[in-house]
């Protein structure tokens, strides 16, 4: 007897990605950190110690899994959601180590590119640093370090001697006093980290 057969992936609705984007843009706890990459970042906490755990916690996917439920988006697995109806599926990276790189979150997550990875805002800073150039990575860590605040010390500890994490490493510098201004301004500074 043969196995039944997987579900046929369709690509996602275009106006079901539409209101996906609509749904993280008025979360404050969710944010499209790259659209191209289909990355997903889940507010974590204002500040970090560099050797804190990264990993999404039970009350950060409770808080994603209830703003997608509206759109039908539910969970059919510990690590993963979706939509039959308009073919939308994220992925949730599941807790590798203590102690493991955030550069490794999505390296176990087999998602089709048309999927999307929900992650921690380290992780997904290192996603961008990973896909992205220098220059583009560096402005795409901007706009999310404003919203979703970074551990860009732990981000700094996991960069290694290869030419494009060499090329970011003085990007660090820069992105620091970014975050701590948006940290103690207004509407990020009452922010509570999900618990």
């Amino acid at each position: 007897m043969s196995p039944p057969p997987k579900p046929v992936q369709h690509p996602p609705d275009p106006e079901a990605e539409q209101a996906l984007a609509a749904v993280l843009e008025r979360d404050p706890y969710l944010c499209l950190a790259d659209q191209g990459l289909r990355l997903v970042s889940v507010f974590d906490d204002l500040r970090y110690d560099r050797a804190d755990m990264d990993m999404l916690n039970g009350p950060m996917r409770s808080r994603l899994v209830t703003a997608l439920a509206a759109l039908g988006i539910r969970q059919a697995t510990g690590s993963r959601l979706d939509s039959p109806t308009t073919g939308l599926r994220l992925h949730m990276p599941k807790f590798r180590a203590l102690g493991a790189s955030p550069f490794d979150a999505l390296r176990d997550t087999a998602r089709e590119p048309k999927d999307y990875a929900v992650l921690t805002p380290t992780q997904a800073a290192c996603a961008i640093i990973e896909a992205h150039a220098t220059d583009d990575a560096v402005r795409l860590l901007e706009r999310l370090v404003q919203t979703h605040p970074v551990n860009l010390l732990r981000i700094f500890d996991y960069l290694d001697r290869s030419p494009a994490h060499e090329a970011f490493r003085p990007a660090i510098g820069h992105l620091v006093p970014i975050q701590r201004a948006a940290i103690r301004s207004s509407p990020l500074k009452d922010r509570r980290a999900l618990r």
